[in-house]
């Protein structure tokens, strides 16, 4: 191993020990920058993907980098090699070369392109995110036909996005990418597509949040979107200094009013307790209108407390277990809740955000079918460890 490590071992012996039984001993000539070409070569096939791992990280750091004299032959051999191993089989030896090369500047552009466009998300999103090598001809290419649906995503997570690219995105991805899109506070949107979007925001309660906090909110985007939230986002929403006066008027005459149809109201009051708050879920119960809707109905209002009161009621634990949940951001544990309490991932989805105040890229999405992602046996597991925690 300190022969296959040190610079100064004659290639013929790095031949050798490239073909060792050690994997070892090949990790060490893989990672050896003094190695040969013709070894790399050898090497660029070894049956272990770790060793081809290590290599493809040695050659993208080396590609780049090579000095005036040493370009030509030696760089375009390299280069090809490393091209190779970015069409390797093992994801393992693609995110090895996308983690070095992803934000270098005179990384090879033909390569940063091959890493975009590949399936495996530990390869493509470091670069999509990241490489100023990608234009934005390059970004709208792969919006409209994307090798993995979370390649838009990632692309919607670039700082400093063009407006023409978010439109792309607004128009045609699914929810986790405009997500991502309107989390995305250095994005640039169009004026005429935000005010699509808070449209299409009252179907899509993952939205309000990233909504409330873009930044130079237009006065029309902002009327539009005050009448669409309420509860917690609404006071957040209230804070903002850039608000039209007529806004800050309805917000705060709407913030005054109470949550129709209950008794509850939409805020709790400083000498409401948590047995009052219990008690009107309960009776919301009792007359058959603790239903899907009206938990979705409160998550729309901000209505943590209210919302836990809830799910406490439907799934028959008491309360300080959802603020267990809700302490630890526990998704896991919010899902569970929402399938003991009988309800779909159609408001467990929503819970995890209102409650666990989890960003969307955490959120627990659905399995296939929208069904719930976790086994029967974690569910059970979760909700008796969160009972656990509470006692």
């Amino acid at each position: 191993m300190r022969l296959a490590a040190q610079e100064e071992t004659p290639a013929a012996m790095l031949h050798g020990l490239a073909s060792d039984l050690s994997v070892t001993v090949r990790a060490a000539v893989a990672m050896n920058v003094a190695t040969p070409a013709h070894v790399d070569a050898l090497l660029a096939s070894d049956r272990d993907e770790r060793v081809r791992a290590l290599l493809a990280r040695k050659l993208a750091v080396l590609v780049p980098g090579l000095s005036a004299p040493d370009r030509g032959t030696l760089q375009q051999r390299a280069l090809d090699m490393l091209t190779t191993l970015a069409k390797d089989a093992a994801i393992r030896v693609r995110a090895a070369i996308a983690d070095v090369v992803h934000d270098m500047p005179a990384a090879p552009r033909d390569l940063i392109l091959l890493l975009a466009r590949d399936a495996a998300i530990s390869v493509f999103e470091p670069v999509l995110r990241l490489s100023p090598l990608l234009t934005a001809e390059d970004l709208l290419a792969l919006i409209t036909d994307p090798p993995n649906p979370a390649t838009v995503t990632a692309i919607a997570r670039r700082p400093y996005l063009g407006a023409d690219v978010s439109d792309a995105i607004a128009h045609g991805a699914d929810g986790d990418a405009i997500t991502a899109l309107l989390a995305n506070q250095s994005a640039a949107i169009h004026e005429t597509t935000l005010d699509a979007l808070i449209t299409r925001a009252e179907a899509n309660l993952a939205w309000h949040a990233p909504l409330v906090q873009r930044p130079n909110l237009p006065p029309r985007a902002a009327r539009a979107l005050s009448g669409l939230i309420a509860g917690d986002l609404l006071r957040q929403f209230a804070q903002r200094a850039d608000l039209p006066a007529d806004v800050l008027r309805d917000i705060g005459a709407r913030l005054e009013r109470t949550w129709e149809g209950t008794a509850v109201p939409t805020r709790q009051e400083p000498d409401q307790s948590d047995d009052q708050i219990m008690d009107a879920a309960r009776r919301l119960a009792g007359s058959g209108r603790l239903t899907e809707d009206t938990v979705l109905a409160a998550v729309r209002r901000g209505e943590t407390r209210l919302i836990a009161a809830l799910l406490a009621v439907a799934a028959d634990v008491p309360l300080a277990v959802m603020d267990r949940a809700c302490s630890l951001r526990s998704a896991k544990g919010l899902v569970s809740l929402a399938w003991k309490a009988g309800f779909s991932m159609r408001v467990a989805g929503p819970l995890q955000g209102a409650l666990g105040r989890l960003p969307p890229g955490t959120i627990m999405p659905p399995g296939p079918g929208e069904t719930f992602p976790l086994a029967v046996e974690e569910m059970r597991w979760q909700i008796e460890f969160l009972a656990r925690t509470e006692r």
